[in-house]
């Protein structure tokens, strides 16, 4: 499955941002999605995670200000974000599992976007 992110950007402290993730290929949506971060010299941080069932799970820092959510019809995944911080800049990437359930780690994900740049500041 090929991966395409997209809706980074540049926001002030406190704002919004939806980033976009489309799929294209066999399988999406029998795949665990997950979006990760990772800033310079960081390893990739698992930001949320959603299984092929809708079943979520989000990172400790992250928990009550993203919403992680997939439309299989256009093979899309989604990551809502609010009250956004300057430490939650970063790439963003989407990536598929070749499972159903949600593995730990990014070494267990075979399929990645690209990345889409977010930064907040002021």
């Amino acid at each position: 499955v090929h991966l395409v992110d997209s809706g980074g950007g540049s926001v002030q402290p406190g704002g919004s941002l939806r980033l976009s993730c489309t799929a294209s290929g066999p399988g999406y949506e029998t795949y665990c999605m997950a979006w990760f971060r990772q800033t310079p010299g960081q390893e990739r941080e698992k930001v949320a995670s959603i299984d092929s069932d809708g079943e979520t799970k989000y990172g400790d820092s992250w928990k009550g200000r993203v919403t992680i959510s997939r439309d299989n019809e256009k093979k899309s995944l989604y990551l809502d974000m609010d009250s956004l911080k300057p430490e939650d800049a970063g790439m963003y990437t989407c990536a598929a599992a070749g499972s159903w359930w949600c593995p730990r780690g990014p070494g267990n994900f075979n399929y990645w976007g690209q990345g889409t740049q977010v930064t907040v500041s002021s």
